[in-house]
Formats: structure tokens, sequence, C-alpha cells
């Protein structure tokens, strides 16, 4: 069963571009959108059209939620939230958001080079904080425990457009 989240209109990868800076590579969907509609999480294809097995499904595309995670990365709170995984809970849970963005992936194809890996240091690290929190807005609420207190944290909300000139 395919994620429920919109298939990209030209339009969507226009602003995914200008979001990122460069030409979006092998968008199949907008997984998450600001208040506002803008493209906010992008999914892309597990093996790009040049053949590299890509395991980021989903990207943080927005550049305020971007700049905001970007800022909780810098201020090191990976190894605090790494520690969070000493909580049997919050591990299994992160586990399973592991496995679900795996099944996210692979329901739009399976590639052998990146089975079993999803993104961020899923399931026993938290390595990207721009993968978790691209899942946990993705995926909605109570998904992946280490995305929604990131996002939490980030100050940056879907709720409020931020969007700027890439609209």
């Amino acid at each position: 069963m395919r994620p429920p989240f919109d298939a990209p209109t030209d339009e969507d990868v226009r602003i995914v571009s200008l979001q990122l800076g460069r030409p979006a590579r092998d968008v199949v969907g907008i997984s998450a959108r600001c208040v506002c509609g803008a493209p906010t999480v992008v999914s892309t294809k597990p093996r790009l059209t040049d053949g590299t097995p890509f395991p980021t499904f989903y990207y943080l595309t927005h550049p305020a939620a971007t700049a905001a995670v970007s800022t909780l990365e810098a201020n090191g709170v990976m190894p605090e939230l790494a520690g969070l995984l000493d909580d049997d809970e919050i591990h299994d849970a992160y586990r399973a958001a592991h496995q679900s963005y795996i099944a996210d992936r692979e329901s739009f194809a399976v590639v052998e080079e990146i089975n079993g890996i999803s993104a961020g240091g899923m399931p026993d690290r938290v390595k990207c904080l721009h993968a978790v929190v691209g899942h946990s807005l993705a995926a909605g609420p109570g998904v992946n425990p280490i995305g929604d207190i990131a996002l939490e944290r980030s100050g940056w909300s879907p709720n409020v457009c931020q969007c700027g000139d890439y609209t």
C-alpha cells in the first residue's frame, strides 16, 4: 500500500527546485505541505534515473524548516536525542518508524543495495534530523518519536506559513 500523499505537479517540482536551489530529481510525491499548500517534504524514487540507489525517501525541502532543523543540529542536540533511545519504549517506537519508512519506500520500488536501510540513523542512531523530521511531517505525529521531538524543539511549524519567495 502506497503512502497517502499527493503526486507532484509541475508547479510542485518548480517550487521544490527553488527550495533546493537545484533541479529536483525523480520526485514521486509531495508527502507534506505547509499550511499554504507549498511543498515541505518531497518523496524521491528509491532508485534515481541514473541508477543510483537513493535511501532517503522523505526529504525535507522547506527552507525555513530546513534552517530550523539545521540550527538544532548545530546546537548539538543529536547526542541528547540519541540518548532518548536508552528508553525502551522510545527505541521500540523508533524501530517501528524505521520499518514504516522502509515499507513506504518499498511501495515504490525495492532496491537491493539499500535493503534494510532507512534514513537519519534509524533504527539505532540519530544521524540526520532533517531525515527524521521529514519522516515525522510525512507520516504524521506519533510515528517517529525522535522526529516529533526534533520538530517540536525546532520552533518551526507547518501550521505557520514561512514560505517567502518559495511559492
